[in-house]
């Protein structure tokens, strides 16, 4: 699967799943085909949109430096 090359945090998806009888919470992105576990689902919604932050951070660094995204 490709990651999104959007630099637009409104391009990507944040799903938020409780599991284990309530007392845990799984959020996943589909842009970016990852998934982050915690205990709350605050904790977990917040820590996937930094994780998108981070990603598109990450865009426009290789962006600015000329080199390709991989794939």
């Amino acid at each position: 699967m490709q990651k999104s090359t959007s630099t637009n945090p409104l391009d990507y998806e944040i799903l938020i799943r409780r599991y284990d009888m309530g007392n845990r919470y799984a959020s996943y992105c589909p842009q970016l085909g990852e998934m982050i576990k915690g205990t709350s689902h605050q904790e977990v919604e917040e820590a996937m949109k930094q994780r998108i932050l981070q990603h598109i951070e990450e865009l426009k660094r290789r962006h600015e430096e000329g080199t390709s995204t991989p794939a």
